[in-house]
């Protein structure tokens, strides 16, 4: 078994399983949320073990909601009319740094990612019953990087969350974006 799915199994199922996993899940009573890290690589598998872990949970009471970054990006960018088609264009006519400048200022000024991801939150949330799985943070590489979306998140979500990151651990609590980009030594949640 790889060492990302003895992680999952082993170190965060346990915690998503009890009563109420904010403590173990984060020390930060208004950052509920750890990070998973996995290879980039493992993404489809790790999709696969995800589906299997929700129906573990839901089995035992648990409300599981997954929340797409992917998605939430494609909304975002929709709602700014930029289609891929455009994107592409002005990629070619203005370069990579200048589409991705743009696309970062879509997620981080004129469509908040953390509003997207707060408003895809269960309604009524019980932090007793619920729990977020907030998926595909590869989609916004290298527009956007993710230790901004969980400052941003805090104070808006009281349910545990993991955000599962590709990426690879750097130390005790940095994190490489992909594997690619340099560490980013700002995460204060948990990591698994």
């Amino acid at each position: 078994m790889s060492d990302w799915k003895q992680r999952l199994t082993r170190d965060l199922e346990p915690v998503l399983r009890e009563m109420d996993p904010r403590a173990r899940i984060s020390a930060y009573h208004n950052m509920p949320y750890a990070i998973f890290h996995y290879p980039p690589e493992e993404e489809i598998p790790l999709r696969a073990e995800l589906a299997m872990l929700t129906t573990r949970l839901e089995q035992i009471g648990k409300r599981v909601t997954t929340i797409s970054l992917a998605e939430c990006l494609a909304d975002a960018l929709a709602a700014e009319g930029l289609t891929t088609a455009r994107i592409a264009n002005a990629e070619k006519r203005t370069g990579t740094e200048k589409m991705t400048d743009t696309i970062h200022k879509v997620i981080s000024e004129r469509r908040p990612l953390d509003d997207l991801v707060a408003a895809r939150m269960p309604q009524e949330a019980d932090p007793l019953r619920d729990v977020v799985f907030i998926v595909r943070a590869g989609s916004l590489f290298p527009f956007y990087r993710t230790s901004s979306l969980l400052e941003q998140l805090k104070g808006k979500l009281d349910v545990p969350a993991v955000l599962f990151y590709p990426g690879e651990l750097d130390g005790v609590a940095g994190l490489k974006f992909m594997g690619v980009l340099d560490a980013d030594h700002n995460y204060r949640p948990k990591i698994f």
